[in-house]
């Protein structure tokens, strides 16, 4: 049977792009195939014959079953008759270190299919500039880069003709790029340069995406009719639990973690290569250290093959682990993000996760890292950081087995990313704005971008629009006699080069040993805090601050004890929408069904005495009294950003009625507003006040949502291109990107109050801060709950997480920590 659409329908098969299983492939790519012991599948010779028909496609199959050979290796078989030089296949990933990987991949399927001639090479942030310069004056047949490096190489003259003979782009990964500016930004590179080689096709390559119509069009262009390829490939998951010997009855956040060390330790196997994924950097140093110390005093031998792997840690040492794990001499590797895309290592069996994944999709993609082969079973072992993370773990899997998977969609017009983009091709071979509109709107993220707003945009670049217009600085752009636009000076040219891409942050500090030996970067505001002679904990490493010069932080390794571990920014993921609905239906799940429900019987059975235990068809709502003050607690599931928004909103709706002052605490299951003694929750909270009507309006009052603009403002402001972070060796820390950019924030908000990069700055806080359309929906859905109001003698199970929420604000860990068990002995003894 053939699979169905994203709608359900069976499409209609199509001879160009659905060959019977018995057709042949092309003799080249059949003998490529059976030099291995391999037989091509049915969706990599549908891939094929898509590529000879020059459609374009989206191939959407499970993680190693070898969609890279479905995209490529046509373009590579044409070449061996083209022995012309010229950019023929341009694959682009969104991680430069999975660059190496494919690009080793591509050059060794060329020699294997007789190709000496054709060269093919990597463009990232880590390639050397004599080569990068030789690549402009002679682009490779294949050329493996990132979006950002992409972007830079339509900066420079000559891009029409470096891209002429393009046929094939391959977009890698495309459910990572697809609702992010990097996807925004990508998405108008592509635009251009299906407007530079018409003729050119783009393949999409995905795993994890549930609307793949929607996400073919926004990889191949609003204007083109891609093709979906599908497989009926599976690929198992086989999930289990490390349950802890003892489940408190008082769960919160982390009051599990390093105790579920030795249960890791016994878990992992000397002779099973693994990957230990956590979610943040800092979750990553702080489990390697203890990791490593406590192998060392069991095992030294075992402890030397143990590693850290996260994007802060220098190029060279990262690459050192990658070849550590592929040749077997490391065989545990403790890493983030950075490994959970495309990388494959074949020797890596089986992986870990510590602490929920936050989303179906992350855990999908990050059990995919093990048995990286074609219908291969994944591994994946769950450590809970808390007690309540096993009821996520236990709704994942349920999911997985259902094929509930996160929805995707393209970024609607992020005017920033359009501005950036325009100087870009201004700083190249020029633009022509009418040309450069209907370019643009063939990206389907900009599809419904009117004139008026291009032109504000136009205007921006070119001289500052209406607030900037008297300061030269913001005069970017000059129109030459033929109309076009172009760059206005080679300076700006340069500045511009500097700052292209979309992610943003706090100003980054290099981290060196005082023999300059680079171990990799911090952000400053944490470096900042520090004083020579302290140590912190950094790649793995007790370092010791040597000194702090222009942005470049100088150590050495130290002995001492420490208890500093450097905090990125964007730590906290909040739980997806499509595993907040897994984790809802969980509840009504018989408590023997899994082994982490059984796990959590104790309390959810507690839950149940003192309270109630939430099911899909019912809202529970508890109010209690305590020393504090009465506490109102909320249970949607919905998630921590919707939360805030929620708690914020409510917060706002309930002082109308009656006036008070709440404290307020959230996390993924729900929301606490703490307000006086005799405040009358019980009689206030009804169904009208989760109504949609005046949402917006609400929200605004509920909330200092120009303060919040404010802050969303300085990364727009960073992509348009408004701030120059300085020239290496001379860039503004962070206290000056922010002071710039309030200033000019004001400087709009005073004179040119319908600015679109305001409207898109508040438009980003209600939607990416506040998850404004998940929290209409999850009005929508708690009021046709029933609600069930509860009134127990002492805060519940469900609600002490919220309490120990509050308090983490007020506390520092120690105090926290007494403060909670002095806070647990009360509430046991009021049971």
């Amino acid at each position: 049977a053939r699979p169905t659409d994203a709608r359900g329908v069976t499409p209609t098969p199509d001879p160009a792009v659905d060959p019977p299983p018995t057709a042949r492939a092309p003799d080249a790519l059949e003998r490529f195939f059976a030099a291995r012991g391999w037989s091509p599948l049915d969706f990599q010779r549908r891939a094929w014959s898509a590529n000879l028909a020059r459609r374009d496609c989206l191939i959407s199959v499970p993680t190693g079953s070898g969609k890279t050979y479905a995209a490529v290796l046509p373009d590579l078989a044409l070449l061996a008759d083209d022995e012309r030089t010229g950019l023929r296949l341009l694959y682009l990933t969104p991680l430069r270190a999975v660059s190496r990987d494919i690009e080793a991949a591509i050059a060794e399927a060329a020699a294997d299919l007789g190709l000496p001639h054709v060269r093919v090479e990597a463009r990232t942030g880590d390639t050397s500039s004599h080569r990068k310069r030789n690549q402009l004056d002679a682009m490779p047949q294949v050329l493996v880069t990132t979006p950002e490096s992409l972007s830079l190489m339509l900066s420079y003259p000559g891009a029409a003709a470096r891209f002429a003979r393009l046929r094939t782009i391959v977009v890698d990964e495309w459910h990572e790029l697809l609702a992010t500016k990097r996807g925004s930004l990508l998405e108008l590179a592509l635009a251009r340069l299906r407007r530079l080689a018409p003729a050119a096709r783009t393949t999409a390559l995905s795993a994890t995406l549930s609307d793949l119509d929607l996400a073919a069009r926004a990889a191949v262009g609003a204007d083109r009719d891609p093709v979906v390829l599908r497989s009926d490939l599976r690929r198992e998951t086989r999930v289990r639990s490390l349950i802890p010997d003892e489940i408190d009855s008082f769960p919160w956040a982390g009051h599990l973690g390093m105790r579920m060390l030795p249960a890791v330790l016994e878990a992992l196997d000397p002779d099973v290569s693994t990957l230990i994924f956590t979610n943040t950097r800092r979750q990553a140093e702080r489990w390697f250290e203890e990791l490593e110390r406590a192998l060392t005093s069991r095992d030294p031998e075992l402890a030397a093959r143990v590693a850290l792997h996260h994007g802060s840690i220098a190029k060279a040492e990262r690459e050192r682990i990658e070849a550590g794990v592929k040749g077997g001499a490391i065989r545990w590797v403790v890493c983030t993000s950075s490994l959970d895309l495309g990388v494959d290592f074949q020797p890596v069996e089986r992986v870990v996760q510590i602490g929920s994944a936050k989303g179906v999709a992350r855990l999908l993609q990050r059990a995919g890292r093990s048995a990286h082969v074609p219908e291969g079973v994944s591994d994946v072992t769950f450590v809970p950081t808390h007690a309540l993370e096993l009821l996520e773990i236990s709704a994942a899997r349920r999911a997985l087995e259902a094929g509930r998977i996160e929805a995707r969609h393209p970024i609607a017009k992020p005017y920033d990313v359009l501005a950036q983009h325009l100087v870009t091709l201004a700083c190249g071979d020029g633009v022509q704005p009418d040309a450069l509109f209907d370019e643009v709107r063939t990206a389907q993220g900009y599809a419904d971008l009117d004139r008026t707003e291009f032109d504000w945009i136009v205007a921006f670049v070119r001289h500052g629009g209406r607030s900037l217009r008297a300061y030269p600085e913001y005069a970017k752009l000059r129109e030459d006699d033929d109309g076009r636009l172009r760059i206005a000076s080679e300076r700006l040219r340069r500045r511009h080069r500097m700052g292209i891409g979309t992610i943003t942050g706090d100003a980054v500090v290099k981290v060196s040993y005082t023999n300059r030996k680079p171990l990799g970067s911090v952000e400053e505001r944490f470096i900042g805090r520090l004083k020579p002679g302290d140590v912190f904990t950094f790649a793995g490493r007790r370092l010791e601050l040597v000194m702090l010069k222009d942005l470049q932080a100088y150590v050495r390794t130290s002995t001492k004890r420490s208890t500093r571990t450097p905090a990125w920014a964007g730590g906290r993921l909040p739980l997806t929408d499509a595993l907040s609905a897994a984790v809802r239906d969980e509840l009504a799940v018989p408590r023997d069904a899994t082994a982490e429900l059984r796990s959590l019987a104790p309390i959810l059975d507690a839950q149940e005495r003192l309270s109630a235990v939430p099911d899909p068809g019912r809202l529970l709502i508890e109010v209690a009294d305590s020393r504090e003050g009465r506490h109102l607690f909320l249970f949607p599931f919905e998630g921590r950003r919707v939360h805030e928004g929620l708690a914020a909103l409510l917060a706002t709706r309930l002082a109308a009625a009656r006036p008070a002052t709440f404290a307020m605490s959230v996390n993924d299951y729900g929301l606490e507003l703490l307000g006086p003694d005799d405040y009358p929750f019980a009689a206030l909270v009804r169904p009208e006040l989760f109504a949609a009507d005046g949402l917006d309006d609400d929200i605004v009052a509920s909330l200092n949502l120009s303060e919040l603009a404010k802050r969303r403002f300085r990364g727009i402001a960073q992509i348009a291109g408004l701030i120059f972070a300085g020239y290496p060796g001379t860039r503004k820390g962070a206290r000056q990107t922010t002071a710039s950019s309030g200033t000019l924030y004001e400087m709009f908000r005073r004179y040119e109050p319908d600015s679109l990069l305001l409207a898109q700055a508040r438009r980003e806080v209600l939607e990416q801060n506040l998850e404004r359309s998940r929290l209409a929906a999850a009005l929508a859905r708690m009021r046709a709950l029933e609600p069930v109001l509860r009134t127990p003698p002492r805060v519940s199970p469900f609600a002490f997480p919220l309490l120990v929420e509050r308090l983490s604000a007020r506390h520092s860990g120690e105090d926290l920590a007494r403060r909670i068990e002095r806070l647990k002995a009360r509430f046991a003894k009021a049971t």
